[in-house]
C-alpha cells in the first residue's frame, strides 16, 4: 500500500492494531505504532483505543496504561480496553496505575450508569485487586432492579477467591431473598469457599440445594464436590460421588486422588493413580503434582522416588513447578542431599526454588546452610517474597539466632516493604521466648498490626513454660482460651507452668476445667513406614500385630541409649 504512493488512514490503523493484536507480536505492533505517531490520526480516539488494545493483547499493560494517560478525551471503549487489561492480569498495583480514573471515566459517561455488565466487570477487577470494600460499593450502586445473576456471582467469587466464607453466605442469602435464582457459577464459587473441615456441613447444604436447582449432575459440580468432601475430610461421600460419575475427566481422577493423598493415604492414592492409566486417562501436571504432596505430608520417601522418576519419564525432568514440589517433598522426607542435587541441576531458578531449597535447610536442621543460600539468592538479584522471609525466620527459629532473625524481620518491611503476616510474628515470638526476651514477645503482640491468633499465643505460653513464667503464661492462656477453649494442649502448658512454682491447687483447678468443657488430652501418635506400608503406634497401644518386637526393641534401645550417656568420653 505504501509502496503505491498511498497512506493509512483512521480506518486502516485500527486493523493493522487488530492484525497485531491477534498476532501478539510486539515488534509489529511497535512499527504501526510508530506510524501513527507520523500520521495526523495519533489524536483519533478509534485509533487510540486500537492502539491500547493492541499493547493490551501483547501483554504490555504497562505501554498501554502510558498511552492510555495521553488520551485527551478518554471515552467508554478506551475505558473499557483499559479495563479489561487489568481484569485479565491480575498482577498489578491499581492505585499506582490510577485505577480511580477508569472508574471515574467509565461510571459517569453517558448511560454507564445503567449499564449492569460494566459494573459487574467492575466488582471482577476489585476483587481480583483483593479490594473487597470497593468491589461491594460497585455492587450497592447497582439498581436492585438491574442486577443480574452475574452481578450476585461476582460478588460471591470475590469474597470466596478471599477466603471470606462468612460473606459468601451473607450475600448468597440476600440474592435468594431477593429471589434470584442461582446458576452453575453460583454453586460453583461457594463450593470452592467449603473446603475445610469446619466448613463440611454448610458444604453439604450447598449440595443438596444443588441437587434441588438440577446442578448436581454438571461434571464441574461433581469434580468441585469432591475437592470439596476431600478436603474436608469426608473421603467416603468424595469417593461415592467419584464412583458413581458415568464420564470422567483428568480433573475427576486428579481431584479424587488428591484427596487421597491430602488425607495421608498414599496407597489408595496410588492405587487410583494406577486405575487411571488403565482407563485411557493420561495423568497431567497436577496430578503429579498431587502425589509429590501427598508424599511429602506423608513422609513416604520411597514412593516419592518413584513419582520423581515417573515424572522424569513423561517429559518432566526440566519443569520448575515439579522440580520445586520434589525438592519441598525430599525435604519433609528428611533427604536433604536429594533436595540439594535437585535445586543446584535447575536449569532456571524462580524465587519459590530459592524458597524451597532454604526451607529445605531450615527443616533438616541446617540453618548456616540456609542463611548462606538466602545471601547467594540476594546476591544473584532474586528478590525474596514473603515465603522466603518465612523459611529464613524459621531457620533462626531453629538455631536461636535472635540477632539475625531481627536483622531479617527489620530487612522485610524496611528494605523490600512487606507487611509481615501471623506466621513471621509468630517465629518472632517464638525467637525472642527462646532467648527469655518474654517482656519484648509480649510487646511485639500487643503491637501487631493484625490480630494475633492461637499460634501466637501458643508460642508465647510454650516460651514461658520453657522458662517457668507464670505472669506472662496466664496472660497467653486466657488469649488460647478465649479462641480455643476446647484444644487440650494450652491447659496441659498452664498445668506445667503451674507445677513448676508448686502451685498444685491452680494444677487440679486446671483439670476440673478440662472436665467441664469436655477437653481430651489425645494420645501422641509416631507415623512410620515399613516395606513400604503405613504403621500408626500410640503411646501405650499394645494392639499392634508386632507389639512384642516393638517394645522389645524400644527397651534395647532405651538401654543402649543409657550405656552411652554413662560412658567415658574422651575428647
Amino acid at each position: 500500500m505504501k509502496q503505491n504512493g498511498l497512506e493509512p488512514n483512521n480506518f486502516t490503523f485500527p486493523f493493522l492494531a487488530k492484525a497485531c493484536a491477534k498476532l501478539s507480536n510486539l515488534k509489529l505492533s511497535q512499527t504501526i505504532h510508530t506510524d501513527v505517531v507520523k500520521s495526523p490520526f495519533q489524536s483519533d480516539i478509534f485509533v487510540q483505543t486500537a492502539i491500547l488494545d493492541m499493547y493490551v493483547k501483547c501483554n504490555r499493560l504497562g505501554d498501554a496504561y502510558n498511552l492510555f494517560e495521553r488520551i485527551a478525551m478518554k471515552d467508554t471503549a478506551s475505558c473499557n480496553v483499559m479495563l479489561m487489561g487489568f481484569v485479565q492480569s491480575g498482577e498489578f498495583d491499581y492505585k499506582e496505575f490510577g485505577f480511580g480514573e477508569i472508574y471515574s471515566c467509565i461510571w459517569n459517561s453517558n448511560g454507564i450508569e445503567c449499564d449492569v455488565s460494566v459494573a459487574n466487570t467492575w466488582i471482577s477487577a476489585y476483587s481480583k485487586c483483593n479490594d473487597l470494600g470497593s468491589a461491594k460499593a460497585v455492587f450497592d450502586r447497582i439498581d436492585m432492579g438491574m442486577r443480574t445473576v452475574v452481578s450476585w456471582n461476582s460478588m460471591i467469587a470475590g469474597y470466596s477467591n478471599s477466603d471470606k466464607f462468612v460473606d459468601v453466605l451473607n450475600v448468597y442469602r440476600q440474592m435468594l431473598s431477593d429471589g434470584y435464582r442461582p446458576d452453575i457459577s453460583t454453586i460453583l464459587s461457594i463450593l470452592s469457599s467449603c473446603n475445610q473441615p469446619n466448613k463440611l456441613f454448610q458444604g453439604m447444604l450447598i449440595h443438596c440445594h444443588g441437587i434441588q436447582l438440577g446442578c448436581d449432575s454438571d461434571i464441574y459440580v461433581i469434580n468441585d464436590l469432591i475437592s470439596m468432601y476431600s478436603k474436608c475430610g469426608d473421603i467416603p461421600s468424595a469417593r461415592f460421588l467419584f464412583d458413581g460419575m458415568r464420564d470422567r475427566t483428568c480433573v475427576s481422577w486428579t481431584a479424587m486422588i488428591s484427596g487421597y493423598a491430602e488425607n495421608g493415604n498414599m496407597n489408595e492414592a496410588l492405587e487410583l493413580f494406577h486405575f487411571m492409566e488403565a482407563a485411557g486417562e493420561k495423568p497431567d501436571l497436577v496430578t503429579v503434582l498431587s502425589l509429590v504432596s501427598g508424599c511429602g505430608h506423608t513422609g513416604t520417601l520411597e514412593l516419592g522416588k518413584w513419582i520423581h522418576n515417573y515424572a522424569l519419564s513423561i517429559g518432566l525432568r526440566d519443569n520448575v513447578v515439579v522440580c520445586n514440589a520434589l525438592i519441598d517433598m525430599y525435604a519433609k522426607c528428611g533427604d536433604l542431599n536429594n533436595a540439594r542435587e535437585l535445586f543446584y541441576t535447575l536449569p532456571v531458578r524462580t524465587v519459590v526454588s530459592w524458597t524451597s531449597i532454604i526451607s529445605a535447610c531450615a527443616l533438616n536442621g541446617q540453618s548456616k546452610e540456609a542463611l548462606d543460600l538466602f545471601c547467594l539468592m540476594l546476591e544473584t538479584g532474586m528478590k525474596p517474597n514473603h515465603l522466603t522471609f518465612l523459611a529464613i525466620l524459621q531457620a533462626c527459629t531453629h538455631a536461636g539466632l535472635l540477632v539475625e532473625g531481627m536483622e531479617f524481620f527489620n530487612m522485610m518491611t524496611q528494605d523490600y516493604y512487606m507487611i509481615p503476616g501471623v506466621d513471621h510474628y509468630s517465629c518472632m515470638v517464638n525467637l525472642l521466648g527462646r532467648k527469655r526476651k518474654l517482656k519484648e514477645a509480649v510487646v511485639l503482640v500487643k503491637n501487631m498490626p493484625m490480630k494475633p491468633d492461637a499460634g501466637i499465643w501458643g508460642a508465647l505460653l510454650s516460651a514461658c513454660r520453657i522458662h517457668s513464667n507464670l505472669e506472662f503464661g496466664e496472660y497467653a492462656f486466657s488469649r488460647l482460651l478465649e479462641s480455643e477453649p476446647e484444644v487440650a494442649v494450652p491447659y496441659v502448658e498452664m498445668a506445667n507452668i503451674y507445677a513448676s512454682e508448686r502451685r498444685w491447687d491452680e494444677v487440679a483447678t486446671l483439670r476440673k476445667v478440662m472436665k467441664s468443657n469436655e477437653v481430651k488430652k489425645l494420645p501422641g501418635q509416631s507415623f512410620v513406614h515399613v516395606n513400604g506400608k503405613p504403621h500408626v503406634c500410640t503411646v501405650e497401644d499394645r494392639g499392634h500385630p508386632e507389639a512384642l518386637l516393638i517394645y522389645a526393641i524400644i527397651s534395647s534401645l532405651d538401654l543402649q541409649s543409657k550405656d552411652e550417656r554413662h560412658a567415658p568420653r574422651s575428647w
